[in-house]
């Protein structure tokens, strides 16, 4: 199965996170490192617009075979659109069709290469369309709320003023595994009736959007807390 990390130059919220050093290597190459280790995957594409990444991505062992169009690089740009650019460039430009592809982003450097090996599992058990990470939300999603501008609260749901464990607990995306048949790709959908989602740990789903999530997981790796061995299950 193709991997694509998309990773474009620009980034307002943290400026250069993709290839800022995290515990003496740059971010993203822990993702990199994580696809290639990964058993089902047989090809890893970085998808960027910055020559310094492309660079960066290649030195640890990433294909980077064509450079993102400006417009697909913008702020505004969809997801959607650089995967199927990257699909379309292989197969107008080498002949080579992707069936399948899994989406990894470079801002989740926890995730290991056992993850990508679940979840591409229960995409090939399951035939199915699509494999979503998730994590297991702490707090009930009844408790969420508006804040109106002047402070005051609105709903979202109906009100609830149960204990957390009296709850069904809910999960939310956690950003660091997508997998898609091209065919759900093509209709511009992540999710059909035929979608499953694989359940990570909460440590290993940190995001990093800001210094300070940089900063945290920095703490976690010098501590030596994360387990990368892929001898190891880390559950």
């Amino acid at each position: 199965m193709l991997a694509i990390i998309p990773a474009r130059g620009g980034s307002k919220g943290l400026p250069g996170k993709n290839i800022k050093l995290l515990a003496g290597k740059p971010l993203l190459a822990y993702t990199i490192e994580a696809a290639l280790k990964a058993k089902d995957i047989t090809r890893v594409i970085i998808s960027t617009d910055s020559d310094e990444i492309a660079k960066i991505a290649i030195k640890y062992g990433a294909e980077c075979p064509f450079l993102r169009p400006s417009e697909l690089s913008t702020d505004s740009a969809r997801s959607v659109d650089v995967y199927k650019h990257a699909m379309n460039w292989l197969q107008i430009n080498k002949d080579d069709v992707v069936d399948s592809v899994v989406i990894l982003q470079p801002t989740s450097p926890l995730r290991t290469n056992l993850d990508i090996d679940k979840a591409i599992s229960i995409f090939y058990e399951k035939n199915a369309d699509s494999v979503v990470s998730y994590c297991q939300e702490h707090h009930p999603i009844k408790w969420h709320k508006y804040i109106t501008p002047d402070g005051k609260f609105e709903n979202i749901f109906e009100e609830s003023i149960n204990n957390r464990q009296l709850e069904r607990p809910s999960f939310f995306p956690n950003g660091a595994i997508y997998i898609f048949k091209r065919t759900l790709i093509e209709t511009e959908k992540y999710y059909t009736a035929k979608s499953y989602a694989y359940i990570m740990d909460r440590r290993n789903s940190i995001d990093i959007d800001t210094l300070d999530d940089f900063e945290y997981v920095e703490f976690l790796l010098n501590r030596n807390t994360i387990n990368y061995s892929d001898e190891e299950d880390p559950d």
